[in-house]
């Protein structure tokens, strides 16, 4: 029993540290691709090229969490 309340615990920060390290990513991208635009509108198109595959990797890293979440878990 004991076990399985440390595999939930480790489910819960792997998805908790997950989600706060994606949120965080995307925001400080999301500033440094307005920061960009407002500098140079004429690089618009290619900083959200940019932006949109930082976005991707760092909602991987939340997914990753959550795919651990679940393997702790047993489901």
């Amino acid at each position: 029993m004991e076990n399985l309340n440390l595999a939930q615990l480790g489910a819960g920060l792997a998805i908790g540290f997950g989600a706060t390290g994606a949120g965080l990513g995307i925001g400080i991208a999301t500033k440094g691709l307005m920061d960009a635009i407002s500098r140079q509108p004429e690089v618009a198109g290619k900083a959200m090229g940019f932006f949109l595959l930082g976005a991707a990797l760092a909602e991987a890293c939340a997914l990753y969490a959550f795919v651990i979440a679940f393997m702790l878990l047993g489901k």
